[in-house]
C-alpha cells in the first residue's frame, strides 16, 4: 500500500507549503485540494461565503478518486486538503484507507496574519472563525500527527518524517 498524507487545517495554517516540502522529502506526487474544486465553490469562497456540506460532496469525492487512484498506481501521494471534519477526512479514507494526517494548528492571531499576507489566494480572512468553528480536530483512532505551525517548515518536515518512520 502507498504512502497516502492528507496535511490538512484551517485556511493559512501552511498545509500546500508543508505539503510540497514534505512531498519532495519523500518522493511523492503533491496535490493541493484547491485544484479539485470546481468554479462555482471558488467563487462562494472568494465572495466570503463558506461552502456547505453539500458544495462539498463532490469536491471529496474528486479527491477521494484521485487518492483511489494514486493507491491502484502504488503513487506515494501529499494531499494538502482542508479535512476540517471526520465526516470529510473518512470520505478521503474512502480512497485511501490507511491515510495519515498532518494537522497543522496554530493560534487564530497567527493564522489571521498569514492569510492577510497571502498575495492571490480567493481565501478571504473573513472566513477564518466559520473554518475554526467547524475544525473537529482529529481523533484518536485517526492516525494523525498534530503540529503547531509556529515552528519552522523545514523542523515541521523534519518531525512528520521522524513519525512516519
Amino acid at each position: 500500500m502507498p504512502l497516502a498524507v492528507v496535511v490538512m487545517g484551517v485556511s493559512g495554517c501552511g498545509k500546500s507549503t508543508v505539503g510540497q516540502s514534505l512531498s519532495q522529502a519523500l518522493g511523492a506526487t503533491f496535490l493541493d485540494a484547491d485544484d479539485f474544486h470546481p468554479p462555482a465553490n471558488v467563487e462562494r469562497m472568494r465572495a466570503g461565503i463558506a461552502l456547505t456540506d453539500a458544495e462539498r460532496a463532490p469536491w471529496l469525492d474528486a479527491l477521494a478518486a484521485r487518492l483511489a487512484a494514486a493507491g491502484v498506481a502504488d503513487e506515494a501521494v501529499v494531499l494538502a486538503c482542508s479535512a476540517l471534519k471526520r465526516s470529510y477526512r473518512d470520505a478521503l479514507r474512502r480512497g485511501a484507507p490507511a491515510l495519515t494526517l498532518v494537522h497543522l494548528t496554530g493560534s487564530p492571531a497567527l493564522l489571521a496574519e498569514r492569510i492577510t499576507a497571502r498575495p492571490g489566494h480567493y481565501m478571504p480572512p473573513t472566513l477564518l472563525p466559520s473554518q475554526l468553528a467547524t475544525l473537529e480536530a482529529p481523533a484518536d483512532d485517526e492516525r494523525a500527527i498534530t503540529l503547531d505551525i509556529a515552528a519552522p517548515t523545514d523542523d515541521l518536515v523534519a518531525s512528520i518524517l521522524r513519525t512516519l518512520s
